[in-house]
């Protein structure tokens, strides 16, 4: 029976500001990438999805970004390869003790936002990304999108990559994600987005933005947290998949 991973990117509270229902999301989810800091998250919102986690056996994974809290990590950074490497041994510490203080630790790493999407292509980032998970002092595995350059750094580093599909974004024909900027980068209908993903786990496939079929072999399923009515996709993407007999495990 074919076995895939459900991740969610959580702990984006900030302070007084609210986004997404991570301890909803969490009944539908086996992996947590929380977010440690630059790109959203304050130490107390963090060490809260940590322990809502280890109470829901979720996994918890560090979802490191850009020093870019006013634009949620969503815009591209031109910091230099060591600047950005100590950014994400910095959140990778940080999480850790909040991780450990909830009775859990670091099971894998995945970039957030505009750091995900710029080491698919940027070398000098990616080998950043990488040679900081490796600092941290552990063979973490990454969670990245297949074909990136960063995958194919962490795996020649000893990292293991796990190759990563997003549920609710629409592809390009050459299986990178259409941008935000983009009216039709975001998928909102949970009918769609489910039969996306059985495709997905039992073809090995996905249909691009133009309708062109592209093959994507992925270990792990992303549903954004912060995407309107992200509880609710979750939750019918889970059911679509167990009852197509795929099993919802996580990839650690």
């Amino acid at each position: 029976m074919p076995t895939i991973d459900l991740n969610s990117d959580v702990g984006e509270s900030f302070g007084n500001w609210t986004m997404g229902d991570d301890a909803a999301i969490f009944a539908s989810v086996s992996s947590a990438n929380v977010a440690c800091g630059f790109h959203a998250g304050d130490p107390s919102v963090i060490a809260r999805t940590c322990r809502d986690a280890v109470a829901a056996s979720v996994t918890i994974g560090a979802h490191v970004g850009y020093r870019d809290l006013a634009g949620f990590g969503r815009r591209f950074l031109d910091c230099s390869p060591t600047e950005l490497a100590d950014d994400v041994l910095y959140q990778l510490g940080a999480l850790e003790a909040l991780a450990r203080a909830a009775g859990s630790t670091i099971n894998y790493v995945k970039p957030h936002g505009a750091l995900y999407n710029t080491i698919v292509h940027h070398e000098a980032h990616a080998q950043a990304v990488v040679e900081a998970i490796r600092a941290f002092g552990s063979d973490l595995p990454v969670l990245l999108l297949p074909g990136s350059v960063a995958l194919a750094k962490a795996e020649a580093a000893g990292l293991r990559p796990v190759a990563e599909a997003f549920a609710d974004r629409n592809y390009n024909p050459d299986g990178t994600l259409v941008s935000r900027r983009e009216a039709n980068a975001v998928l909102h209908d949970p009918v769609q987005v489910t039969a996306n993903m059985i495709r997905l786990a039992t073809e090995g496939t996905i249909v691009a933005v133009d309708g062109s079929v592209i093959p994507m072999n992925a270990e792990s399923i992303c549903v954004h947290g912060d995407t309107a009515g992200a509880v609710a996709m979750a939750a019918a993407v889970r059911t679509g998949l167990e009852n197509a007999g795929v099993t919802i495990r996580s990839f650690v």
